[in-house]
């Protein structure tokens, strides 16, 4: 299983909308709106890497109001 984070800058005033709308994709575990640079940060989970690439291109992305997307994968050392 691969986790990753992904940090969200939305336009103003949709940080809300945009949690909410990706708390309901398939492989978030969680979605919060938050305070700083960054306005949503996301949990998601998948099987592969590539899997991971293709619901932050195809699907995170695709919600309305999003403005820039930095996905930061979780390692184990």
């Amino acid at each position: 299983m691969v986790q990753a984070f992904i940090l969200i800058q939305t336009e103003v005033g949709q940080a809300a909308s945009v949690a909410a709308a990706i708390s309901d994709i398939a492989g978030v575990t969680s979605a919060e709106d938050v305070t700083g640079p960054y306005d949503v940060i996301v949990r998601a989970e998948a099987n592969t890497v590539d899997e991971l690439g293709k619901l932050v291109v195809a699907k995170v992305q695709g919600v309305s109001g999003i403005t820039r997307t930095l996905t930061c994968p979780v390692v184990h050392l």
